[in-house]
């Protein structure tokens, strides 16, 4: 019978039936006799932890994003790694088209002007945004998640292009980055935080996008290089910015926080029961078939 440990609390964790499962409370002291580990993208998987559960065999995250991961600790250690991809992209491409519309169209401004009371009518001059109808939308990277972003882009009549390394053979392809940012109106990232992809938009490139852009991210907090972001906010060198995903979590830019252009969430691109619940099985059947000797859809790698 395996032992699996979780480290939190999993929204409809239904483990097989031969399952033990320990955890979440002091979930570290179980990994003695952890066959399998269930975490989260806030858990920082590393060889410490590994080395504390010497029986692991399999390792799931609830999450699509194994960054938090040291993949090559637990190649060089037999354990297997699964995921959750596919079942968040939706979810994720609604958010992040949600965001574009309201930083183009200053929501978060204007929302806030009218719960503190400084609303006083109808004025030609207030509160005016960008139309993102017939624009041109900019994906740096054309996963599922981009491709999803960019058929609802479609809906609005939007020219999309799209940035990878490699050409897609896809309508929109553009080779250089910084030809994609000159040529859009809007910009949405798409991009695994990876060693080539950290702080891959900073000051140079969001001048390139220039005072009418708006920024997105969807993706990975440390692919955008935040001071930078939140100067280009201020001086007015970029129009406005929807963030997901920060840096330094929980932690944000306090530059970003002060911004009236900047639409903030708090990492809740996957926050709908249903994704949520999905997850969780997807990573319990990830680590269900590891244990069973078999090879899972959604192994890492």
């Amino acid at each position: 019978m395996p032992t699996v440990v979780v480290t939190a609390d999993l929204p409809g964790l239904v483990p097989p039936a031969d399952w033990t499962v320990l955890g979440p409370a002091d979930w570290r002291a179980a990994l003695p006799d952890a066959d399998a580990l269930l975490c989260m993208l806030t858990d920082r998987i590393d060889a410490s932890v590994l080395d504390a559960g010497p029986r692991l065999r399999a390792l799931g995250t609830v999450s699509a994003g194994v960054d938090h991961i040291d993949l090559a600790a637990c190649a060089a250690r037999g354990v297997a790694v699964v995921n959750t991809p596919g079942v968040l992209t939706e979810p994720t491409a609604d958010l992040a088209f949600g965001l574009l519309l309201a930083a183009a169209r200053v929501f978060t401004e204007a929302g806030a002007a009218l719960r503190e009371g400084l609303w006083t009518g109808w004025s030609p001059d207030a509160f005016v945004g960008r139309d993102v109808h017939g624009a041109t939308l900019g994906l740096v990277g054309y996963g599922r998640i981009g491709r999803a972003v960019a058929a609802r882009a479609t809906g609005f009549g939007m020219t999309v292009l799209h940035h990878t390394r490699h050409d897609t053979g896809a309508p929109g392809w553009t080779s250089a980055l910084h030809d994609l940012l000159r040529a859009s109106d809007f910009v949405s990232l798409h991009v695994p935080l990876t060693g080539e992809t950290r702080r891959l938009v900073g000051a140079r490139e969001l001048a390139l996008l220039g005072p009418d852009g708006v920024l997105v991210n969807t993706s990975r907090g440390p692919v955008v290089d935040e001071p930078a972001l939140a100067a280009a906010l201020h001086e007015r060198t970029l129009f406005a910015a929807g963030l997901d995903v920060y840096e330094d979590e929980p932690a944000v830019h306090p530059g970003l926080l002060a911004s009236p252009y900047a639409v903030l969430l708090p990492h809740v691109g996957s926050a709908t029961r249903a994704t949520r619940l999905a997850m969780t099985a997807l990573a319990v059947s990830g680590v269900a078939s590891v244990l069973a000797g078999a090879i899972p859809p959604n192994v890492v790698g």
